[in-house]
This record gives C-alpha cells, structure tokens and sequence, in this order.
C-alpha cells in the first residue's frame, strides 16, 4: 500500500488518496511490478471520488435529462410555444396539452421546455464568460502588480458598489429595440458579475506566481501572458470548474428575478421567469400555468448545486466525502 502526492496542477494522486494494488490485482499495468503502487492522473481520481458521491450523481443525470429534454423535446410534441389552439383557452392538463393551456391558448409544456432551453443557454453562456473574465483580470493583476494591480482592484471595488439589478433593468429597459434580448441580458450579467471570483482568483494567484516553476519560465525569457494562461490558470482549474458550475445557478436565478419583473427575456422569447411571472397571478386558480416552470426551475437549480458540491468534494484533497481513490 502506498501514498501518492500531488501539487495543484500534476498529474499524480490527490494528498491522501491510496491505490491497493497486489500482484494479481485488477488494476496492475502490464510490466508493472508486483506491489508496486499504480500512479493514477488527477483527472482519474477526481472522476472517482465523483462517481462515490451518489447526491451529486444524482445532479448530473439530472441536468443532463433536463438538457436532453431542452434539445429534443421541441422536436417532439405536436406544438409549438409560439402556437395558439383556438379551441383550448386556460385548459387543464389533457391528453392533447400534457401540462394543459395558457390564457393564450399556448401549450404550457411547449413554453415551459423552451423557457427551461432559454434559461440553460443564458446561464451557460454567463457562467462560461464570467469564469473567463474573472480568471484572466484577477490573474493579470496579481502577476503584474503595481498600477495594474492598483486599477483592476480600483475597478473591481466600483462594480461591487453598484446596484447591478437596477442598472441591469434599466440598460434592458432603454435598449428594448429590435434583434434578441438574450445577448444583451447574458453581457449585462457577466459585466456586473465577475468581481467576487476575480479577487478569489488574484489571492490565489498571489501563492502561485513566486512558485519555483514560474520564476523559472520568467527567467527563461517566457512571456508573461504565456506565463499565466499555460502556468498559473491551470493551477487554479479546481477553483474555477466549481466557480463555473455554480456560477450557472447564480445566473439562471439572476435571469429568472429580472424576467419575472419584465426587465429580462423580453417577448416574444420566453423563459422560466415570464412563465413564472405569468403563472403567479392565476396561480390559486389554474396552478398548472405556475408549477410547470416553477417546478423546471427548481429541478434545475438543486441539480447544479448538486453537481457542485459533488465537484467541490471531488477536487478537494482534504474532503472525506469522496472516499479514497
């Protein structure tokens, strides 16, 4: 029996994780001697301290059944959210509207399948821009220091102070033109979200840059730019995978708040927060309208929290709640 080790970015064993290996064991390499420990890739005991988290197993087959349904649902019901049947106005749930109408005549799982696509798509789209913004500002001003330092903290401080959600509806509300609202609400929540995680990610920055490894390359000649993004980001990988993944949650809830007081999707696209807004107000009396993208919504949420935690423990040599490799 033995012990690997691992530094934040390697390829070996997570501290503290052991890999049993006998002379016969299932797990020996061919040529490998017998008792000899197996060296296992970062990426192998993450994937198996996830899979030992049963919970957050559980979030990934869930959000991946709700993508599934986001992507070929459309393709297989017989309506459309935008189409309208004349002769079903504020229908319950039947064999012809599984989830019954709207006032409007829409089929309530219709709009609700393509409220649930909306809102992945925005929160996808946020959490992957933030996390990109957020990992190269705060890791440019921790490497470089001094005035650049000085102005991305300067800057940073400012966007903190803001009231996001009043700026956010304003700018949605005085720019509601022609072309898609979905772009300019996906800009606006990465513009005012990114600040928390870029100092997170600055602190981090600031244990990694004297390291042995990055003195190295500096003297070597290494561009600083060429330092950061191949050295010290992907030191920080754990970090940012679950700042990503949560950050998906935070921005459908951001989306869902604004779009339930008409300053987020704007119509004629939907999303689980109109459908959510346009449920409420008949929702002691035809509560169907309601619980379709409540119910999307709160699924969703529970499964991304989920898989976070679940990446969190994974990633975490210190945690016991993955087991051991």
């Amino acid at each position: 029996m033995a012990t690997t080790n691992t530094g934040l970015g390697g390829d070996a064993s997570v501290p503290g994780e052991r890999v049993h290996t006998g002379p016969e064991g299932p797990d020996q390499d061919e040529g490998q001697r017998p008792g000899e420990a197996k060296r296992l890739s970062r990426g192998r005991i993450v994937a198996r301290r996830f899979a030992r988290n049963k919970t957050a197993l559980a979030g990934l087959v869930g959000y991946a059944l709700l993508v599934l349904v986001a992507l070929v649902g459309p393709l297989l019901l017989p309506w459309g959210y935008k189409d309208i049947d004349q002769e079903a106005f504020l229908r319950p749930p039947s064999d012809s509207h599984p989830l019954g109408t709207t006032q409007a005549g829409k089929d309530v799982l219709a709009l609700t399948i393509e409220g649930l696509r909306k809102s992945m798509m925005i929160g996808l789209g946020v959490a992957v821009l933030q996390t990109v913004v957020a990992a190269t500002i705060g890791s440019f001003a921790a490497y470089f220091g001094r005035w650049f330092e000085r102005i991305a903290l300067w800057v940073i401080d400012l966007l903190l102070v803001v009231p996001a959600f009043l700026f956010i509806a304003i700018i949605m509300t005085q720019s509601g033109g022609g072309g898609s609202s979905v772009p300019r609400l996906i800009f606006l929540l990465v513009l005012f979200g990114w600040m928390l995680s870029a100092r997170v990610v600055r602190s981090m920055t600031l244990g990694i840059k004297n390291l042995e490894y990055v003195t190295a390359a500096r003297y070597m000649g290494v561009r600083a730019p060429v330092i950061v993004f191949r050295h010290i980001i992907p030191n920080i990988s754990s970090l940012l995978i679950i700042d990503a993944t949560l950050a998906v949650a935070s921005a459908v809830l951001g989306e869902t708040s604004l779009s339930f007081f008409g300053f987020g999707v704007q119509a004629p696209e939907t999303s689980l927060g109109t459908l959510i807004a346009e449920g409420q107000s008949v929702a002691s009396t035809y509560p169907w309208i309601f619980l379709a993208p409540a119910t999307a919504l709160t699924l969703m949420l529970v499964f991304i929290n989920f898989v976070g935690d679940g990446l969190r423990d994974a990633l975490d040599p210190s945690s016991k709640s993955g087991g051991t490799a």
